[in-house]
């Protein structure tokens, strides 16, 4: 058992673990006070798993205004190469408020987002606007609801004032709950502005709360690579497997923990294209939804390159020996990636040609303009999709070729049939659905969205009311962006 886990009883019950590091980690401060706390959204549910009632969940409590009992809040500091340039950072506008052990003695952090200026803001005002606190909420709530490790959102709180961005908001603050908030940032800062003795006691910490399975042995700290590289070839690969694209890769956004973490400028892709962008801010396209995997091949790297003085004294035995585990990467993630499409189309076993079937579908798909979610989801009803992919020859002649595929397997239809159910989600938060909670709540109407959560609860349900919100939206003239909130 971790020595960072314990048995506890229901309530608030922090162990602030965090701040037992050396102090260059975190600067403690305290939440600036809200003039007007008002919770909007709650999460019940997580609240229980985390031990926690309504009385525990106050707006006043959730704001910073009053702090719950055993919080210590601080801001965490660390660093990071944004779209490729190493700077700087540490938390602008978020304060966490401790580590709450679960009644199964299960540790997360508690984060306040908006929560106001600290040392690390840069300037900024540290506060956040409504929008795209919900917008987290939402999409964080999607994410788990669709099987990917993900930061979870306890509440919102309005703060009763405003933000100034390119216009007057109103205020909120999100409270975030994450296994933790240890970044390739972390350990990025650590090895530019500490010490060794720093970086070290930052790696221990990390294996004994999140990979106690590396043990002792002097090989622990590539261990410790080893297990973040497989965590994060997974996550990505989920990632792509649903369309999701994060739009801000920078690697003080990459947990070691494998959560998605800081939902900022991100979407859902609903055309498949490979160099999809929705970040106002990713010009380039750096972080395109085809780049992703790579990209995280590249923040491992940076990664490696922060543990180097720990794997070994010796610097270019450092570097062959991260060199050989960060290789491995693209393997892991190419055979996640093929065996999610896989159960994707309903194939349980495997064949060398599945790949060049898998991809083929995909040009077709680009080339089509076609749904991503909906393609898979009408293969899986067995019914066409609306747009000009079904009843398309070259399309029919793949589908012909998968069929025969599907029959060579040993497996009876029902079994592909269910396969292709738990793999392909009925309903994803929508780019225009998304937007048009976020209206209706700034509005003061709050049903759009719980309506929206209720069925992004569980996408693999195929309900009636998630078919509703399978429609695509009224084609655009201009492209869907999105922004970081800052």
């Amino acid at each position: 058992m971790s020595t960072l886990r314990q048995n506890v009883q229901t309530g608030w019950n922090f162990d602030n673990s965090y701040l037992r590091l050396p102090g260059i980690f975190f600067s403690r401060v305290n939440p600036v006070p809200v003039r007007e706390p008002q919770l909007v959204l709650q999460n019940s549910r997580l609240a229980e798993a985390l031990g926690l009632d309504t009385e525990t969940i106050s707006a006043d409590a959730l704001s910073g205004n009053s702090l719950p009992g055993g919080a210590e809040p601080f801001a965490q500091a660390y660093a990071g190469h944004q779209f490729g340039y190493f700077t700087m950072l540490g938390d602008g506008r978020a304060l966490m408020l401790g580590e709450q052990i679960t009644p199964e003695g299960d540790r997360y952090d508690i984060q306040l987002k908006g929560s106001g200026r600290t040392p690390y803001s840069r300037g900024g005002d540290g506060r956040a606007a409504l929008g795209p606190m919900l917008r987290e909420y939402i999409i964080s709530e999607a994410m788990h609801g669709l099987k990917i490790p993900t930061t979870r959102s306890l509440a919102v709180v309005k703060t009763g004032e405003t933000v100034y961005r390119d216009k007057v908001l109103p205020g909120a603050i999100l409270v975030r709950v994450a296994s933790s908030h240890i970044r390739v940032g972390t350990f990025q800062y650590a090895a530019r502005f500490g010490s060794k003795d720093d970086l070290g006691v930052l790696a221990d910490y990390t294996l004994g709360r999140h990979y106690e399975g590396c043990g002792d042995e002097g090989s622990r700290y590539l261990c410790l690579l080893r297990e973040a590289t497989v965590r994060q070839a997974r996550l990505i690969a989920k990632w792509q497997l649903v369309g999701f694209i994060h739009g801000v890769m920078n690697t003080d956004n990459m947990a070691v923990s494998g959560e998605t973490i800081d939902y900022g400028p991100c979407a859902f892709m609903d055309a498949y294209h490979p160099h999809t962008v929705f970040s106002s801010i990713d010009t380039s396209g750096r972080y395109a939804y085809g780049n992703q995997p790579d990209i995280g091949g590249w923040n491992l790297t940076r990664f490696a390159e922060a543990l180097l003085p720990l794997i070994h004294n010796d610097r270019e035995k450092a570097i062959e020996a991260a060199r050989e585990v960060i290789e491995e990467y693209k393997k892991l993630y190419y055979e996640e990636w093929l065996s999610g499409m896989r159960a994707k189309l309903g194939l349980l076993n495997t064949e060398e040609q599945d790949e060049r079937l898998i991809l083929s579908l995909l040009d077709i798909m680009d080339r089509h303009n076609a749904d991503y979610t909906n393609t898979f989801l009408s293969l899986t009803l067995d019914r066409p999709a609306p747009g000009s992919l079904f009843g398309n020859e070259e399309f029919v002649q793949w589908q012909l070729a998968w069929r025969h595929r599907l029959q060579r397997q040993e497996a009876s239809g029902k079994t592909a049939a269910d396969l292709m159910h738990r793999s392909n989600p009925a309903v994803i938060p929508r780019n225009h659905r998304v937007e048009a909670a976020l209206e209706a709540a700034s509005n003061g109407d709050d049903s759009v969205m719980h309506r929206l959560l209720d069925v992004l609860e569980d996408p693999f349900a195929h309900t009636p009311e998630q078919a509703v919100y399978g429609a695509l939206p009224d084609p655009s003239a201009c492209p869907y962006k999105t922004f970081c909130g800052t």
